[in-house]
């Protein structure tokens, strides 16, 4: 597998943190990953649970930026998840997730790290398939999701304690399970500000 990847809608080079399972880059330009069983990106607050070898795909973006992407995912395993990652470092990080839920339903999920991880269940789906996105905004950030990728609707607005050396792109996750496979096509980048925050337009 290499190290480097180029994706025509992307003017950066991405670069492995951690190589998935298994990756495909299509014609087309979809990017396919499979994640390696018991992988996952979590601090939980109580200590309890410390995850931080989850695959990752990621590129040094510009100050301002919207990265988006279609995920379809083979959500097999609760917690199962494709995922837009924002990244620092392993204390310092953020993630847009379609992901599997306790009760067996698709579903947005966002977590946000400043030394230990703040989780937050959005919005249930009717299948494992949507537009996610994450905005850069100079010193914070933004997260929404879309069932059509033209309608975004906004789930969450944050902070990251340190963001030098940031870095932004795809991850995919199996905390609990023996893996599962995601689909990142219609992927979009543009170095430009998100010009309305709540509405995501």
């Amino acid at each position: 597998m290499s190290q480097t990847v180029h994706v025509a809608a992307i003017p950066h080079a991405l670069q492995w943190g951690t190589a998935p399972a298994d990756f495909v880059q299509t014609v087309a330009g979809a990017l396919q990953m499979t994640a390696a069983p018991r992988t996952d990106f979590f601090i939980d607050p109580r200590g309890e649970v410390v995850m931080t070898n989850s695959a990752r795909l990621l590129f040094r973006p510009d100050v301002r930026f919207m990265l988006s992407a279609h995920a379809r995912c083979d959500l097999v395993a609760t917690y199962d998840a494709a995922v837009l990652m924002l990244y620092v470092d392993e204390r310092h990080w953020a993630k847009l997730c379609l992901e599997r839920s306790p009760q067996g339903e698709p579903m947005i999920v966002s977590v946000v790290t400043n030394g230990v991880s703040d989780d937050c269940n959005s919005v249930v789906l009717t299948e494992a398939a949507a537009y996610l996105r994450v905005s850069g905004l100079g010193a914070a950030f933004a997260l929404h999701y879309s069932l059509d990728g033209k309608t975004w609707h906004f789930v969450r607005y944050f902070a990251l304690r340190q963001t030098e050396g940031l870095r932004v792109g795809f991850s995919v996750q199996a905390p609990i399970g023996d893996g599962c496979t995601v689909t990142f096509s219609d992927i979009c980048y543009a170095a430009t500000e998100l010009a309305d925050l709540r509405s995501g337009v």
